[in-house]
């Protein structure tokens, strides 16, 4: 299946690219999603005649999580939580918690820009969570979890 990305994607392509997917991830994902268009015709023309404005508009998105990124890697969480006496947590901390903690912190991060790698957290510790805010921006804030 040939398609018009509108957004870059990481190791597919950027914006405007022409590229060969599967059907199944073009179809269930690319276009509902508003990440790429059927490559036909009328799509090929249409996004000649908008290309500007998309560039525009992705330009600011990346602005916009650039100035994100610059303000999360200036901060530092301290979260507590219940633990035991060797410092293991009663439960965990995973990306729905760190991300109300950093929105509560004054800053709106979505749970899916949270990255977890190594699982949710579990024990008591300085921590460096990465977050994925474009394609192009990351951001990593130092985590602190002290037992209660």
């Amino acid at each position: 299946m040939n398609v018009i990305l509108l957004d870059k994607i990481g190791k597919l392509g950027g914006l405007g690219d022409q590229v060969t997917v599967k059907p199944g991830y073009g179809r269930n994902y690319l276009v509902p999603y508003g990440l790429a268009v059927p490559a036909t015709k009328e799509n090929v023309a249409a996004f000649e005649a908008q290309r500007n404005e998309l560039e525009a508009q992705a330009a600011d998105r990346k602005a916009e999580a650039e100035g994100r990124a610059a303000q999360l890697n200036e901060i530092e969480l301290s979260l507590v939580s219940k633990a035991g006496d060797e410092g293991k947590l009663f439960g965990s901390i995973g990306p729905r918690d760190l991300a109300e903690a950093i929105a509560s912190a004054g800053i709106d991060v979505a749970k899916s820009e949270v990255r977890m790698p190594e699982g949710p957290i579990r024990q008591t510790g300085e921590y460096d969570i990465a977050l994925h805010l474009h394609a192009e921006v990351n951001a990593t804030v130092r985590v602190v979890v002290v037992a209660e």
